[in-house]
């Protein structure tokens, strides 16, 4: 990428805000996005609710490449946003996310799994 060129989307954290099976909640406009850093160190951006209820994800647990819903065990895959595990049967969306030299920008215009923002 250009050095010149801002990424698409909005500025949300530093790269170093996150560490590695954690997660942070941004807001962008009214939609909170979980930034979530994998067990391998990879960046995701996803819906920060939970599709099975009104729970925060980025309170939950970080394990391999997915992130458990504290309140009722629900887990998703971070680069899918499908659930793995009961009680949530519907996916939560994921968005585009560049890291550009130590900013974190994300683009919720860009939903890569095609689900619609809560």
């Amino acid at each position: 990428m250009d050095p010149q060129t801002t990424p698409a989307g909005e500025l949300v954290c530093q790269d170093s805000d996150v560490s590695v099976k954690s997660a942070l909640r941004v807001e962008i406009g009214d939609l909170p996005v979980a930034i979530v850093r994998d067990s391998e160190g990879t960046l995701h951006a996803i819906g920060d609710t939970c599709s099975h209820a009104e729970i925060s994800l980025s309170e939950g647990d970080v394990e391999g490449c997915t992130i458990e819903c504290w309140a009722h065990g629900s887990s998703f895959d971070l680069r899918s946003g499908e659930p793995l595990t009961l009680p949530a049967y519907e996916p939560v969306p994921v968005f585009a996310l560049n890291v550009h030299g130590e900013d974190v920008y994300v683009d919720v215009t860009n939903i890569l799994n095609g689900v619609g923002a809560p």
